[in-house]
């Protein structure tokens, strides 16, 4: 009998097949789920809305397949292998290591997980848009320096794991934790705001911050934490397993500010663009490029040769689309193969030289880790051909409803020119304005004339279609008020979308006993979500300072936060960490630098970090709302229980 017991089943290839593909299949549905709404939401705007074709649609169609495929994998990847392996740690190492020995780890694991994050791998894709005279300091840091800054980050949240811990054994308020970390920003970003290069980066700081609480460093960290607080008592807590979201969304905020800080003396000042391509300033922005052939790559393809020319892109393009391609599957691979081992090793040493566990069910645990290492790089690829490139095309063409933007996907060559057929406009002011008539699919449109585009030798003219305003004219307030409500009614059903949303809030409604609902905190969230990236996304277009919008904000928290009971205070601090979603992090990112580089700002930076202040002000407030119903309540029981007076015969 024992020998029938360990002897393996052998099934066929239909067999397993009919096996595994429905549960493979609920797996993508699962992920379709999370992004088909918000995916639909921005082409729909963009298309029926704005009117603008999606371009390059089917390799954005393909990158966005490419991440729901990767981000099933990963996730499956993560509850078969990572997951175990970390609950094994979390409830074995606070019962056989001193305290130090767990303190230790937590910081390291925080670092690491941060690492193995789909979304911190945007960070290093987001400088490209950003113009290195402008922000020397920013360019720097997204790219020669892009993995100092991923460094800084994980610093930040594996102190604040640390931190977290060290809460648990002790079972500390969050409250003054909260009051000198963010007193302690609010003093540091001021500080920032006053200095050129500095200032630039504060929306960088302040959305990594929002960027480290994913689907990797959530669940580890609670496993730690469950462990910790069921060895020292307190598991049954209602702040057990809440408040390291909150630090881990302030720390690397910290650690990128003091970064920057570090790095700041060696760039050179803001110029503009004539100033950084003149060859005599050549020495000074030297050390902004990892060698001199990056410098000068850059600098020719900043130069105005050929700038204009969609032959010429064309044929740069063509050139190199296989190369990248290749480029494109090797970084990513190699950057989840050393994530994932990154993360892993260390839990696999304090597993077995510390614990001295047995590993159980092996082979689903390396077929996890394997899931996972597939997982992160195709979800890597994916953001790259598809979601970075429809959030960025949905941001470029949003001013479109309030002012006039180029299309440079669009952009059209006429052969056999002809310059006798220009025309003349005369304005109201009397400026002559010269353009032409041009014939599309049987309708007569004008377009205006440009002599620099007209090549006289081939009889070739080059033009950039354009589109807008849509609503109004001239920078119109109505095309501008558009643009914000799509930004507070994408953020509002993206976060409703959010697996994390929904987990939390049933951990909510437990822990108030009912008082405080799942979809009351769901909609008291998602309302914060959406309010804070319409105002981010204001704050682009408005050109409005980061400082003004932050400091304020967060002077109110500690207010609100001081007059909060420690129940709602852990909440609505980790409320925020919904915000955060893998698929949400990339779009959101990319529309906003996709906005700012049509309107002209310096960075488009900023909007994550909006969207994570206001659902923390949101259910605070609601938070005390409920507070004080539920008083109100017990006071009424408690008039109506008292003994009533005899009434005198």
């Amino acid at each position: 009998m024992a020998f029938q017991s360990r002897k393996k089943l052998r099934i066929g290839f239909r067999q397993a097949a009919a096996l595994l593909l429905p549960y493979i299949g609920d797996r993508l549905l699962e992920q379709i789920r999370a992004v088909w709404l918000l995916i639909v939401y921005l082409v729909f705007f963009q298309t029926v809305i704005l009117r603008i074709k999606i371009f390059e649609a089917t390799a954005i169609a393909f990158g966005i397949g490419l991440v729901v495929i990767g981000l099933a994998f990963f996730m499956e990847g993560l509850f078969l292998g990572l997951m175990r392996i970390g609950g094994l740690v979390g409830s074995g190492l606070p019962r056989k290591a001193h305290m130090s020995v767990v303190l230790g780890f937590s910081l390291i694991l925080g670092f690491l997980a941060t690492l193995a994050e789909p979304s911190i791998q945007v960070l290093q894709m987001a400088g490209k848009s950003v113009k290195a005279w402008e922000a020397p300091l920013l360019f720097l840091m997204l790219t020669r320096y892009s993995h100092y800054l991923v460094y800084a980050v994980g610093a930040g949240v594996g102190v604040s794991v640390a931190l977290g811990m060290l809460r648990f054994y002790y079972n500390l308020s969050l409250k003054p934790f909260i009051y000198l970390f963010v007193g302690a920003l609010i003093a540091l970003t001021v500080w920032a705001g006053l200095d050129p290069n500095m200032h630039n980066i504060i929306g960088l700081a302040w959305d990594c911050g929002a960027v480290t609480t994913g689907p990797v460093t959530v669940p580890l960290v609670l496993a730690l934490g469950i462990g910790v607080s069921r060895m020292v008592g307190s598991a049954d807590s209602g702040a057990m397993g809440f408040g390291v979201v909150t630090l881990a969304s302030l720390l690397p905020v910290m650690a990128v500010l003091i970064l920057g800080l570090a790095l700041n003396h060696t760039v050179p000042a803001p110029m503009d663009e004539a100033a950084f391509l003149n060859p005599e300033n050549r020495a000074g922005i030297r050390m902004l490029f990892e060698n001199e052939t990056a410098l000068t790559q850059y600098l020719a393809e900043k130069s105005a040769i050929g700038a204009n020319n969609p032959d010429t892109k064309g044929a740069i393009a063509d050139s190199r689309a296989r190369f990248l391609i290749a480029e494109t599957l090797r970084r990513n691979i190699a950057a989840a193969l050393k994530a994932i081992a990154l993360l892993t090793i260390p839990i696999f040493v304090v597993l077995f030289l510390l614990i001295k566990e047995q590993l159980p069910y092996p082979d689903e645990i390396v077929l996890g880790i394997f899931l996972c290492i597939l997982g992160l790089a195709t979800f890597s690829i994916g953001i790259e051909l598809g979601l970075d490139k429809l959030g960025t095309q949905v941001g470029q063409k949003l001013p479109a409803a309030f002012k006039s933007i180029q299309l440079t996907e669009g952009n059209k060559v006429i052969e056999n020119f002809n310059p006798n057929l220009v025309q003349t406009a005369v304005t109201d002011e009397g400026r002559q304005r010269p353009f032409l008539f041009i014939e599309k699919s049987g309708k007569i449109s004008t377009i205006p004339f440009d002599a620099a585009n007209f090549d006289p030798p081939t009889g070739r003219y080059h033009y950039t279609p354009t589109k807008g305003p849509l609503f109004g004219s001239g920078t119109s307030w109505a095309g501008i008020m558009v643009v914000i409500l799509f930004a507070f009614i994408m953020g509002y059903g993206a976060t409703l979308a959010e697996p994390a949303l929904n987990a939390l809030g049933v951990t909510v409604e437990e822990i108030t006993a009912g008082t405080f609902k799942k979809s009351l905190l769901m909609q008291a969230v998602a309302t914060g979500v959406g309010l804070g990236i319409a105002l981010g996304v204001a704050k682009i277009i408005l050109a409005i300072p980061l400082v003004w919008i932050l400091a304020p904000s967060y002077i109110l928290l500690l207010f609100i936060t001081r007059l909060s009971t420690e129940e709602f205070v852990n909440i609505g601090w980790d409320s925020a960490g919904v915000t955060t979603g893998p698929i949400t992090v990339p779009l959101v990112l990319a529309i906003g630098l996709g906005i700012g580089s049509q309107v002209g700002v310096v960075e488009g930076f900023g909007i994550l970090a909006a969207a994570s202040v206001c659902p923390i002000l949101t259910v605070l407030l609601l938070g005390l709302y409920i507070n004080r119903k539920r008083q109100a309540a017990l006071a009424a029981t408690s008039e109506h229980k008292k003994p009533q007076p005899k009434e005198a015969a």
